[in-house]
């Protein structure tokens, strides 16, 4: 009898990274492509749609990023793992999206035989991540056992995350269907608790803490 196959969705915004990474993973026998997503807010969707085990997710993606989709991911899907995919190699990407719940971390230079292998390891319930980079993130991830972004809750942080990335307050919440006044709230809320006075100190914070690029 056929053991059952690891169910992964696959989540960046680039087509022909996407494609090959599909190719790579439906050519074994112990794994298959579910669904795939160009954003982090299609990463969270498809997850409900199809529940994989594994979601392949790239760190950099529009409308809402890699570390904010695993966190949602993680919160609301214990049986769900995340597979971090990225050209980053600054220990602060990192560290965000494990704090966010992603169980393996790969940068996008990797060979396909550690792509592979982070996807069974996390499928075990094992961690996974890049050797060029584990000594360095996990002797950073011991030093930054808090975070000020924890004081935020989930909408604020997509705010935050909106703001940094330039959007107004308007096409915020047109994404996430909010009244302008509910937006204007949760962006003064997360300035207050951050101790933030402009919007140039919100894309600081939010570049200086891996929540934008």
């Amino acid at each position: 009898m056929r053991s059952k196959k690891i169910r992964v969705l696959l989540a960046d915004d680039h087509t022909i990274l996407r494609k090959g990474v599909r190719m790579l993973i439906d050519s074994q026998e112990d794994m298959e492509v579910v669904s795939e997503a160009k954003t982090g807010r299609e990463a969270i969707e498809q997850t409900r749609k199809c529940t994989p085990d594994i979601v392949v997710m790239d760190v950099s993606m529009p409308e809402l990023n890699g570390i904010e989709g695993t966190r949602q991911i993680c919160d609301e899907f214990t049986n769900t793992k995340v597979v971090a995919l990225s050209m980053h190699k600054d220990s602060v990407y990192v560290r965000e999206i494990l704090r966010a719940g992603a169980r393996g971390y790969l940068l996008k230079d990797s060979e396909d035989d550690d792509l592979l292998r982070a996807i069974r390891s996390v499928h075990r319930g094992e961690a996974f991540l890049s050797p060029a980079i584990s000594d360095a993130v996990l002797t950073d991830y011991r030093k930054h056992v808090s975070n000020p972004v924890d004081l935020l809750t989930g909408r604020e942080r997509e705010v935050l995350i909106m703001v940094a990335d330039g959007k107004t307050n308007k096409e915020i919440a047109n994404i996430l269907h909010l009244s302008i006044y509910t937006v204007e709230s949760h962006r003064g809320s997360v300035m207050e608790k951050l101790n933030l006075h402009n919007t140039g100190d919100i894309v600081r914070f939010a570049i200086r803490n891996g929540l934008i690029s």
